[in-house]
């Protein structure tokens, strides 16, 4: 046994408590954007304070550490690129069957 293998598992930032914040918004409208664009980005207190205005909002949050770090690389009010079309398309599909489930929901029966 090596001294590594007596090290406890570091655990994901996506579960991990103590893990710095990130938090990125986008913005699509179909009828005059060609794709999503950032509108905001940021960690530790920004990050806070975007899910709080989401969450102020209503706007549905989805976590993904992979996709988070790529979108953090990009400037504020630039449209994705191509290459992030497939998982932004993953992040609005899962926002969309959210807003569905919930309108139903509240639909009187």
């Amino acid at each position: 046994m090596s001294r590594q293998d007596l090290q406890p598992p570091v655990p994901e930032p996506e579960t991990d408590p103590t893990a710095e914040k990130k938090a990125v918004a986008l913005k699509y409208d179909q009828a005059v954007q060609k794709a999503p664009k950032v509108i905001a980005k940021g960690r530790g207190h920004v990050a806070e304070s975007i899910l709080a205005a989401a969450q102020k909002n209503t706007v549905p949050v989805y976590q993904n550490k992979t996709l988070v770090n790529m979108l953090m690389a990009l400037d504020i009010d630039r449209e994705i690129p191509p290459e992030l079309y497939q998982a932004v398309a993953e992040v609005l599909a899962y926002i969309y069957r959210m807003d569905k489930k919930e309108k139903h929901a509240r639909q009187p029966m």
